[in-house]
């Protein structure tokens, strides 16, 4: 009998280890019938590895766009996906936001107050936004390593690789209409060429007021629960042939291959879900010695950093609506990592995560002495990183302060950056400061619309401050040094007197200098204070800090790959996820609340009513607009609502990163139940391991989405575009 209950007990471990392990996981989606398909299945989906990815015929990935930038579309910042026939897309208020700002002016807030076409002339034009659809992937592991053995110096591996890419890039791209990118998997070990179609007239469509789509702003953010509206509305324009192409009035609204059916049928707690997107960067497998640095040094010195920018930030816009307006994006992208990093930690130390990095390590070492063979090429590696780290932790931090505090601490220093190539054109080439004086006027007005001095001011005074007092001083700026000496430390001074003789603080004589530009005027830019503190950062930049910084990190990485491809040979039976990188993948859970801590379970879902509860009229993000509190009043939440309630948000387990902002949440049947927009706090250490008791992706339920448009916004043209399932 006892023989019988252990192998029951071990039967049923085994069961929960599985359905633990079923959640976590970045999948590549041309290797779901491979490795995932049957999982999914159990787990409640009812379709197949096809109905996913096919390149044959219209599937639930052609419904689905990485949102890229011109010049960078391969860098998705978010996700959105199709639903309708005539190109219309959902995606995340914060996803928009920067498109919001650019249009909002004081007479017409945006940002304050939504905007929604109500006509397709109405819907506004976006420069630069892309829209990236994924055609096909294939594996090119060989093709890539062609020419690389054991034996291949670093440096020549490098540049054999890059050779060997541009060739199966520009194989791909030729005599089609499709972009090409091939990127690294597992630390470099595997890599898979994705083959892209991209559209570059992405209009906005819709947005609801930042009271909705921001509700809770910075202070919920990466929090649960959630009441957030965050969704924004575009649609995607093509030539007549539907093919790609740049803003004409005689662009048509995109004939897609597919688009999300919606569901109206609501969520209940263990439904399946699968996200899909484009999650941007996780690191599950650094060592311990990749952590320590990290949650020791590197990290608490950004969280004090940017502690500091967000309160000079957030004074200064609570005290004025123009540098609200101004400064909304800007303040929400300096949160955002800041908040994120100080829930690593918490959650890193809750799991006792370096303990089972260093565990996992010493078993790697027993495993790698266990034969001759597996001794030649795996042993020591984990001795070596140690080494390199602890060589790499000061020139990390030193770098971590010259990009945080320096080049990016005072805009106007980062705004300087984009002078150096005037400065350094040959006089003599006409022509070419002729092209770069044109462009620099384009910069200029765009970063003067969202700038305030006052406020610039008192961040390049802490900034510097900070700079001098927590880094070494051959890791010092040579004229941070010289203003500190010179100052004696009072940086408000500094900053002060810079700002005042900086032509770069002045919008009015910089453009006149541009307008009347003459070569002799490089040396004019040259002796700029705030250019010359820009220069002297950049110099220790590259010439002290990246060089060695880069040298070590070459090391490191070399050893990481070795590290994966060891790990992978020692756990052989386990099915391994590649690392996000900014492609297409796919994720799939169930819709869980969680125990956050002892005595406070949350559940998995919200409504308006909790809005109506944080309804605060003196706090900006609590502000509710009068006309929700008048719906919920009525509870006139038409076909959107269940049950008497409107809901608004819902968790699961799906692990999601930055990049899956905007993702469409599908149920079992491939229907549209939600856009991931968030993770909570508890469990935002998922970027370096995922724990599946505690991490949950948070979404918009689209009923909320739905009733917003039509009830609120009045909008209802659009919902007759959709293909609702009731």
């Amino acid at each position: 009998m006892l023989r019988k209950m252990t192998f029951l007990l071990i039967a049923v471990l085994l069961l929960v280890g599985n359905q633990v392990k079923a959640d976590e996981g970045m999948w590549i989606p041309m290797l779901l019938k491979k490795y995932n398909i049957e999982d999914m299945q159990k787990a409640g989906f009812k379709l197949t590895a096809e109905d996913i990815y096919d390149i044959n015929q219209a599937c639930l990935k052609d419904a689905v766009i990485g949102l890229g930038r011109e010049g960078r579309p391969f860098h998705h910042f978010c996700t959105g996906e199709l639903i309708s026939d005539q190109g219309l897309v959902v995606t995340n208020h914060h996803c928009g936001y920067g498109a919001i700002q650019a249009h909002s002016t004081l007479e017409h807030d945006y940002l304050k107050d939504g905007f929604w076409a109500m006509s397709k002339d109405e819907e506004l034009v976006n420069e630069g936004i892309t829209a990236s659809f994924l055609i096909r992937m294939a594996d090119v592991t060989a093709d890539v390593l062609k020419g690389v053995t054991d034996d291949t110096k670093e440096k020549d591996r490098i540049k054999i690789i890059k050779e060997n890419i541009k060739k199966i890039e520009a194989e791909a791209e030729k005599d089609s209409k499709y972009r090409a990118n091939v990127k690294a998997y597992f630390a470099g070990n595997q890599y898979f060429l994705s083959v892209y179609e991209i559209y570059k007239d992405v209009r906005l469509v819709g947005a609801p007021p930042s009271a909705i789509g921001k509700f809770g702003g910075d202070t919920d953010n990466w929090m649960w629960p959630r009441h957030t509206g965050d969704f924004s509305m575009f649609r995607i324009y093509a030539n007549k042939d539907n093919r790609p192409a740049s803003f004409s009035k005689d662009n048509v609204p995109l004939k897609p291959k597919t688009s999300f059916k919606i569901s109206l049928k609501g969520i209940n707690e263990g439904d399946f879900t699968m996200v899909f997107g484009y999650p941007g960067t996780t690191t599950e497998y650094l060592t311990s010695y990749a952590l320590e640095m990290m949650t020791q040094v590197d990290n608490p010195h950004k969280i004090k950093l940017r502690t500091k920018k967000l309160d000079l930030m957030r004074a200064d816009m609570d005290a004025s609506p123009m540098v609200r307006i101004q400064y909304s994006a800007k303040y929400a992208g300096v949160a955002n990592s800041w908040k994120r990093w100080q829930g690593e930690i918490k959650g890193l130390n809750r799991l006792n995560a370096i303990a089972k990095k260093k565990e996992l390590e010493n078993k790697f070492e027993i495993w790698a002495n266990s034969d001759e063979k597996l001794k030649a090429k795996y042993a020591g590696i984990l001795d070596q990183m140690k080494g390199i780290y602890e060589e790499m932790t000061p020139y990390s931090l030193a770098r971590d302060y010259a990009l945080e505090a320096g080049l990016s601490g005072a805009e106007l220093v980062d705004f300087a950056l984009d002078f150096k190539k005037l400065v350094s054109l040959d006089k003599k080439d006409t022509e070419a400061i002729a092209k770069e004086v044109e462009g620099l006027k384009k910069k200029s007005a765009a970063f003067y619309k969202n700038y305030n001095l006052d406020t610039d001011k008192k961040l390049l005074a802490a900034m510097m401050s900070m700079y001098h007092e927590n880094v070494e001083a051959k890791f010092l700026p040579e004229e941070l040094k010289v203003i500190a000496k010179k100052y004696k430390g009072d940086y408000k001074a500094y900053a002060k007197k810079a700002m005042a003789k900086s032509i770069l603080a002045k919008q009015s004589q910089l453009e006149d200098m541009l307008a009347n530009y003459k070569p002799s005027m490089a040396k004019k830019i040259a002796k700029d204070p705030v250019y010359k503190m820009a220069m002297s950062i950049l110099d220790l930049y590259k010439n002290t800090i990246s060089p060695k910084y880069y040298e070590l990190s070459d090391k490191v990485n070399k050893l990481q790959r070795t590290y994966m491809a060891g790990l992978m040979a020692m756990q052989s039976e386990k099915v391994f996820y590649a690392d996000a990188n900014s492609t297409f993948r796919v994720h799939f859970g169930k819709v869980a609340g969680y125990k956050a801590r002892n005595a406070v379970n949350y559940d998995y879902y919200t409504t308006l009513e909790g809005i109506i509860e944080k309804d605060n009229p003196n706090i900006f993000d609590y502000d509710v607009p009068q006309k929700l509190k008048d719906l919920y009043a009525a509870k006139d939440y038409g076909r959107y609502g269940q049950n008497g309630q409107m809901n608004v948000c819902f968790a699961a387990t799906n692990h999601t990163t930055g990049g899956n902002s905007g993702s469409p949440v599908l149920n079992a049947n491939g229907e549209l139940i939600g856009l991931n927009f968030d993770r909570a706090w508890e469990g935002v250490m998922s970027d370096l391991m995922y724990d599946a008791t505690i991490c949950r992706n948070v979404s918009l339920d689209i009923r909320y989405v739905l009733f917003i448009v039509d009830k609120f916004a009045g909008a209802g043209y659009l919902i007759d575009e959709m293909n609702i399932v009731e």
